[in-house]
């Protein structure tokens, strides 16, 4: 079976678009963190080897490894949020018959959904990363790129916004309050200033233009 990184776009939209649940909003969480940091990725490609920018240029790839490597871990996200989905349906279909099975079923599920909410924490988590890498290409990459920077920080922006959405929905559902509480704090940290930082680093870019 063909995983989703290996098709094609359009088939990837079409099967967001369809009527399976999945892949879903956080595959499409972790695809906007992922194209963020290919964009700083790219950024740091077209100013590295460029005489004018050689004050930044070890910045940069370092910058460029750092972004590489993020790009890895959220392109794995995009299968990890439909892995967990699955097997959280999966224990919404197991047998209740009787009290035992009923029981069995509700630990199951209790199981699955910290999963489930560590999953687009996670992401939240590399979006935010990816937001922080696009501050440096903006603040040093090419100007005849820079736009792009400012696109690394929205769709990485748009993908933490997005996961935190998967986190509290799932964090929803979790009896044991306790660890629910504590990665929503976790989340809340990270979302804390988000909001400012990508208005701030897309100031930046706007600055440039």
């Amino acid at each position: 079976m063909t995983e989703i990184k290996d098709k094609s776009v359009e088939t990837f939209l079409d099967e967001l678009a369809s009527r399976q649940a999945t892949p879903g909003g956080g595959s499409a969480a972790a695809v906007m963190g992922a194209q963020g940091a290919a964009l700083v990725s790219m950024v740091c490609n077209l100013t590295i080897g460029k005489p004018k920018y050689a004050e930044v240029e070890a910045d940069l790839r370092v910058l460029l490894a750092e972004a590489e490597d993020l790009r890895a871990v959220l392109v794995g996200m995009i299968k990890a949020d439909v892995d967990v989905f699955g097997k959280l349906m999966a224990c919404y279909a197991l047998p209740k018959a009787n009290d035992e099975e009923k029981a069995h079923r509700s630990a199951q599920i209790q199981t699955v959904l910290r999963e489930a909410t560590e999953v687009p924490l996670a992401c939240a988590k590399a979006c935010a990363k990816a937001m922080a890498l696009s501050r440096v290409a903006a603040e040093k990459g090419n100007l005849g790129v820079i736009s792009d920077a400012g696109v690394a920080v929205m769709a990485a922006y748009a993908g933490l916004k997005s996961a935190a959405l998967n986190v509290a929905i799932n964090a929803a559902g979790l009896k044991d309050r306790e660890f629910a509480e504590a990665k929503l704090a976790e989340l809340q940290a990270l979302m804390q200033n988000a909001d400012s930082e990508a208005e701030e680093i897309y100031r930046i870019v706007k600055a440039k233009l």
